[in-house]
């Protein structure tokens, strides 16, 4: 913990610890109010935030909008973010309610047997510790040491939102969707070397970080939720 306390020091930060509990493995859903086939995925999304060893994560894509409605939580790098997932793994499409479980494995969002599944093996794999504290209107992120190089990922996210939907597929529908992400951005490159920064707070409810290889492989993550700035 000396390099984090150092580094700090020249910063004039103060450094969040590294989590000592395994991280959460991240799961990211690609899912539409459009999308007839999505509340049971966006329900099974919900009971994973319950889980502390999960980082669920709603990525609202934008090609259902033209079909009767448009999903007011619809982002471009939502179906950007798929489109590489598509590419990195070889997928013949991209569809919704699509899960990529820790950046490597796709499932059907609502299929709840191969989603446990592909969660319990992530869980065997080795990760880099990851930190996230906040201070005031700052995130303050701290990285381990470890193998290979990642982008560090900041994403602010919401926890839960309902939505009356008046046309579409859910024409009718009180949809309640938990985790939603509002913005996503690459904020350093780590190499191997621990590091130490910080940036300003996303504009969101919370806020995860995420340490992902170029393959897409997650190999470390860390949650932001609580107003008082403890690392979940």
């Amino acid at each position: 913990m000396h390099w984090i306390l150092a580094l700090s020091v020249l910063l004039g930060i103060a450094a969040p610890a590294l989590a000592e509990q395994p991280r959460p493995v991240v799961v990211e859903l690609f899912t539409s109010q459009g999308c007839s086939a999505c509340p049971p995925a966006d329900a099974l999304l919900a009971e994973l935030a319950a889980r502390s060893d999960v980082l669920p994560l709603a990525f609202h894509v934008t090609y259902w909008n033209s079909l009767g409605w448009r999903d007011p939580f619809s982002l471009d790098l939502a179906t950007d973010r798929q489109r590489v997932y598509q590419r990195l793994l070889g997928t013949e499409t991209i569809y919704t309610p699509q899960m990529i479980v820790d950046g490597r494995t796709d499932v059907i969002g609502s299929d709840r047997r191969a989603v446990a599944y592909a969660i319990a093996a992530a869980m065997l794999d080795s990760t880099v510790p990851v930190g996230v504290t906040r201070s005031g209107r700052g995130v303050q992120i701290a990285v381990g040491a470890g193998k290979g190089d990642a982008s560090v990922i900041v994403v602010g996210y919401d926890s839960v939102r309902r939505t009356s939907v008046q046309r579409g597929e859910n024409a009718g529908r009180q949809l309640s969707e938990s985790n939603i992400v509002r913005n996503f951005q690459k904020v350093a490159d780590w190499t191997g070397q621990p590091l130490s920064l910080a940036i300003p707070l996303p504009m969101a409810e919370r806020v995860a970080i995420i340490l992902q290889a170029s393959d897409g492989r997650i190999l470390g993550a860390a949650s932001l939720a609580k107003p008082n700035g403890v690392s979940e």
